[in-house]
């Protein structure tokens, strides 16, 4: 803190201003000057977290773990991208049906210090597993070409080295990951030929069971993994994969940690001790992580941090239903009716405060080792307050800042971990690389 304080020498200059006032005035007039140091000191404070932030982020760059740019080139411009402009996407709110603007461009990535990104080649469960596989090549595709169309900002990485590399020369590494098992079509052939292809981590379910393993958010099929699902774990081992677990049921979970022989991820999930949603990671999953050497890399997305909200949302859908049940086939009744329950129930405000306490839970039970970012920018609406965007990462660091953190833990949680994560996982894969590759039984068509 004190090194801290010796660049800031305006902010000190401005409270000892405030400290010179003469206290033989009138009692309004002291508390006036008691309110103004007040309030010098609150903003010295946050310039000095800030600075903080700016210093570890500056040392070791954010490394995020989930963001969905993909699914945007898609969603938004069909994958044609040789006209798009992705060093500024501020104007791109027309290209969306709710008018929002893109979370993610270079410029906001430098702002927010982001030297390395997992971008998520996310498709819908709702495609059969044939499209799926076919949807998450395109998707491979049109990210290779978006990172090759600015090698002065970004560089395409599959390597712990890859990404050293790429920070050091202060270019984005840009590693790739599956969101979703049903990308593999249930087959390790393709599972080894995504790994081929740049895919370094792959989310085993998205929001509905695969036919090998259990979602968080969908009704239990089998128990949590498969026989077969256990071998996807294995195989991805073997490879050099990244398990990433966020998305996956609690049984799920914890049958991934008794297969797994490397270090697992949740590349974009909360703890659900602050936040109950499914998708967030139980405390006795987070038990068995440092045993395991994996890493949860903390969502910004509010209805996994804020419960108030998770609650609000919850109360909105059953109104919403009920009035689907009252008015049915009388759709304008009911959208009067909802607007007229938002005005009266306002969404409660998420901040970055929120995504802290969970940060502050994973450190409080099982350490700081443990943790990372993956904020789920352009998957979601918005993240917190001051958090909206690839740009707020400083903010978020200054928060952990005014909470104690310090900065060697600070540069832990923004990359260092997640590049031990990335390491032990390929260490694992050249210990066994001898082993054949594990072979499924094909079906056969009559």
């Amino acid at each position: 803190m004190q090194h801290v304080f010796a660049q800031s020498p305006l902010s000190l200059i401005a409270i000892a201003a405030c400290l010179s006032v003469s206290w033989s005035g009138p009692l309004a007039a002291q508390n006036a000057d008691v309110d103004a140091i007040e309030a010098v000191e609150v903003e010295a404070e946050m310039d000095l977290a800030l600075q903080a932030a700016e210093a570890a982020l500056q040392i070791a760059p954010v490394f995020d773990g989930h963001n969905d740019v993909p699914i945007q080139l898609r969603a938004r411009f069909a994958n044609q991208i040789n006209d798009f402009d992705f060093s500024d996407t501020s104007d791109t709110g027309e290209t969306h049906p709710q008018g929002r603007v893109m979370h993610t461009d270079i410029a906001r990535l430098a702002a927010g210090h982001v030297g390395a990104q997992y971008w998520s080649v996310y498709v819908p469960v709702s495609l059969s597993e044939p499209e799926a596989v076919q949807m998450t090549m395109e998707q491979i595709d049109v990210m290779k070409r978006l990172i090759d169309r600015y090698p002065d900002a970004l560089r395409y990485a599959e390597t712990a080295d890859d990404v050293e590399d790429a920070m050091a020369d202060g270019r984005v590494a840009s590693m790739l990951g599956m969101e979703g098992g049903h990308s593999i079509g249930s087959s390790l052939g393709v599972l080894r030929q995504m790994y081929a292809l740049g895919a370094r981590y792959m989310t085993i379910t998205h929001s509905q069971n695969t036919p090998w393993a259990d979602s968080a958010t969908d009704k239990p099929e089998h128990g949590g993994l498969s026989d077969f699902g256990k071998d996807v774990i294995r195989e991805m081992n073997r490879i050099g994969m990244l398990v990433d677990l966020s998305h996956v049921s609690e049984d799920a979970m914890m049958d991934a940690l008794d297969v797994a022989r490397a270090p697992v991820i949740f590349s974009h999930s909360g703890v659900r001790a602050i936040n109950g949603h499914a998708r967030n990671v139980p405390d006795s999953v987070l038990a068995r992580l440092p045993e395991n050497g994996g890493i949860v890399m903390v969502v910004a997305l509010p209805g996994f941090l804020n419960e108030e909200r998770r609650n609000w949302f919850a109360e909105r859908e059953a109104e919403h239903a009920r009035q689907d049940s009252l008015f049915q086939g009388q759709p304008d009744i009911v959208d009067a009716a909802m607007a007229e329950w938002d005005a009266a129930n306002p969404e409660p405000a998420t901040m970055i405060s929120h995504m802290a306490d969970h940060i502050d839970h994973i450190r409080d039970m099982i350490g700081v080792e443990f943790i990372g970012i993956g904020a789920d920018f352009d998957g979601m609406p918005t993240g917190p307050v001051g958090f909206e965007d690839v740009g707020g990462y400083p903010q978020l660091f200054a928060e952990l800042s005014r909470r104690g953190y310090s900065q060697v833990e600070m540069e832990l949680i923004a990359s260092r971990n997640a590049l031990r994560v990335l390491r032990e996982a390929e260490r694992y894969a050249a210990q066994v690389s001898d082993m054949p590759p594990i072979e499924s039984i094909l079906a056969v068509e009559d």
